[in-house]
């Protein structure tokens, strides 16, 4: 795990120098603090190549230097994740003559490259965002791994190509502007993420999971490399499924054992880690080292769940507790995120990360379970409503008629029949729409009403809620359940879900492994029916049968608690202040993106306990420490500005 970045630049493009290389190499030293390289090279006709590497060694400490080429130097690879199948690969290549100098997974890329050309990526099994540089065509060629565990952003624009595995080692080039794109801040208040391909800055993209892009010419090609058909449900037995799965996952579990340096394990108290370090538990000779974090707060804490599961398990376990101070490092949080980003959950995976990053480099973890076998009781709800489109049309449109709109509620979030009226107008909507209402955070209306007149009218027609029915096409012929899990899979899973890991881990140098998220695990998981997944209100049905000696019979019958924070009490609470302190502050709200009367109802209404708004407040709060960050300053930060936050550091213990 590490972290890459480079350019390619044409005869009559900007050239990168060697310096700024440097820079764009060395602010991302967190992601690998174990060495730096460069590869500088510039040809008499003006263009060139550079290409950055910080390497957090995992896999053959002493040769895996990076950037690293073949035997003669045409073709150099700079690499961020790890193949899992690096030592079946070799054989093959060596058979054909490639001559080895290292042990590193690393090497077999460059080899397997120059013997398949794009066509090697179908052979990789792992996580990974790199980048090739094919000399003797003048080709880049930049790659992301098929579920997007691991990021590539890039930039282009005539004449140059710019890419990295973070948005502000990009932001080290001087010519790079720092502007924020407004369909970027649509999406991310629908999601509280910036799906791809966009990023906050206009400009600067994503590169899809399953994706790679060659520049050569001057010119730019993204495309596809894996396309699993989301509409093919398997012929398997239930017996068989189960037996598919278990071996499946136990060979996903085997490879990602495969390391240099000691590893340990994301205990959460849910199903996913469960199942995860108890399959690690069966290939270890010595006790799997396990990690949880809690808060003193009840309702959010689940250490006494991962305590149960390790003593169970047998596993060498260690918690670490949170105080609700923890807003202390926010400003830590928005530096490494690069974007607003405002899933708070990616609090406690920092701290996880931080305390397990002093034991271990690398940790195994639960993350794609939920999405993949129905994890989340939004599913169920999506395929209950299903139910109402296979109803004749004059039935839809009695039960989703618009005398609902006229309903009298109370205007307070509680209130029962504001509750009946929003799902009998949800009714109505197409069913790509529906879904998205249920994880939007602003949903249309409420965004239009925030946003200031002038914003508004810049948008224009932009369709946030379209991310999500655009990714529901892809599985149209399915049921509303698996169509919403497959949804999660194409969109929050990557932008969400493996970005907040992704992130935390890495501020610390962690590996983070996620067997669940084995491309041949996806591929059946895929498959399995819905009815398979979710059996009356019992989610995750097909692991728990299939892994049921490994989950203590409390847990698996217990409610998910999910891994959050109380961001609800810290507003209300002993950070009230400092929440008016910045929305309210007139450098926030002259910026022009909202109607401070709208925010302010939001604050009060929030205070006043008639709504919950926190997270709303959360996402506000992100976006403006983001732009504080980021867009204010006269410079790219090079680190994270701890004046944005007044605050005492968070007590951790």
């Amino acid at each position: 795990m590490c972290g890459i970045t480079g350019a390619v630049w044409t005869a009559d493009g900007e050239p990168v120098s060697l310096e700024t290389l440097v820079r764009m190499t060395r602010v991302m030293a967190h992601r690998g603090p174990d060495g730096q390289g460069e590869h500088w090279d510039q040809q008499s006709d003006g263009s060139g190549v550079a290409l950055g590497h910080r390497r957090l060694s995992i896999i053959d400490l002493a040769g895996g230097t990076q950037p690293m080429s073949n035997e003669d130097g045409t073709v150099w690879v700079t690499f961020n994740g790890e193949i899992y199948n690096y030592r079946e690969l070799r054989p093959a290549l060596e058979a054909a003559g490639h001559q080895f100098r290292t042990n590193s997974d690393t090497e077999t890329i460059v080899h397997l490259y120059e013997e398949k050309g794009i066509d090697f990526l179908q052979d990789l099994r792992g996580m990974f965002g790199l980048a090739i540089w094919d000399g003797p065509r003048r080709r880049l060629v930049v790659a992301r791994d098929r579920l997007g565990q691991k990021p590539i952003v890039y930039r282009h624009v005539p004449g140059q190509f710019l890419f990295a595995s973070e948005i502000k080692s990009i932001l080290q080039v001087p010519s790079v502007p720092r502007e924020l794109d407004p369909v970027a801040l649509d999406e991310y208040l629908a999601y509280l993420y910036v799906p791809h391909p966009r990023t906050m800055f206009r400009g600067i993209r994503k590169l899809e999971p399953g994706s790679y892009a060659v520049y050569e010419n001057g010119e730019l090609r993204v495309d596809r490399y894996w396309s699993p058909d989301l509409n093919k449900c398997t012929s398997l037995s239930p017996a068989e499924m189960r037996e598919a799965l278990e071996a499946e996952l136990m060979e996903a579990v085997r490879l990602r054992l495969r390391s240099d340096v000691p590893l340990g394990a994301f205990l959460s108290g849910g199903i996913d880690s469960t199942v995860i370090v108890g399959l690690m538990q069966r290939h270890a000779s010595q006790p799997t080292k396990t990690y949880t974090i809690g808060f003193q707060a009840d309702d959010y804490d689940e250490s006494a769940d991962a305590r149960e599961i390790a003593a169970h398990l047998k596993t060498d376990h260690h918690e670490l507790f949170v105080e609700p101070d923890s807003l202390g490092i926010l400003p830590t949080l928005v530096y490494h995120y690069d974007e607003p980003f405002a899933d708070s959950s990616a609090i406690p995976t920092y701290y996880v990360s931080q305390a397990t990053r002093e034991h271990v480099k690398v940790a195994l973890t639960g993350d794609g379970g939920d999405e993949l076998f129905g994890g989340y009781e939004r599913y169920q709800t999506v395929d209950k409503f299903s139910k109402f489109d296979r109803l004749p049309p004059l039935a839809r449109a009695l039960l989703g008629n618009r005398l609902w709109d006229w309903m009298p509620t109370a205007n307070r979030q509680d209130s029962v029949l504001r509750r009946i009226r929003r799902r009998m107008m949800l009714l109505r909507e197409p069913s790509d729409r529906r879904f998205a209402n249920f994880v939007t955070m602003f949903d249309r209306a409420r965004r239009q009403a925030t946003y200031s007149d002038a914003f508004r009218a810049e948008l224009g027609d932009a369709d946030a809620e379209g991310v999500f029915a655009a990714a529901m096409a892809n599985c149209a012929r399915r049921g509303g359940g698996s169509r919403a899990m497959l949804t999660d899979v194409q969109t929050r899973l990557p932008c969400d879900m493996l970005a907040k890991v992704d992130i935390a881990s890495m501020a610390h140098g962690l590996e983070c492994r996620s067997p669940f998220l084995d491309h041949r695990v996806v591929e059946l998981a895929i498959g399995i029916p819905f009815a398979q997944k979710v059996v009356g209100t019992d989610t995750k049905h097909i692991v728990k049968e299939t892994f049921s000696e490994l989950i203590p019979p409390r847990i698996a019958r217990r409610h998910k608690m999910g891994f959050c924070v109380p961001i609800d009490e810290w507003f209300r609470d002993g950070q009230h202040d400092f929440l008016l302190d910045h929305l309210l502050d007139p450098l926030s709200l002259d910026r022009g993106y909202f109607s401070p009367a709208a925010v302010r109802t939001l604050i009060s209404e929030h205070q006043s306990g008639a709504w919950d708004h926190s997270h709303r407040l959360w996402t506000l709060l992100c976006l403006e420490l983001w732009h504080r960050t980021f867009v204010d300053p006269a410079l790219a930060p090079t680190e994270p500005d701890h004046s944005l936050l007044p605050v005492a550091a968070p007590a951790v213990c």
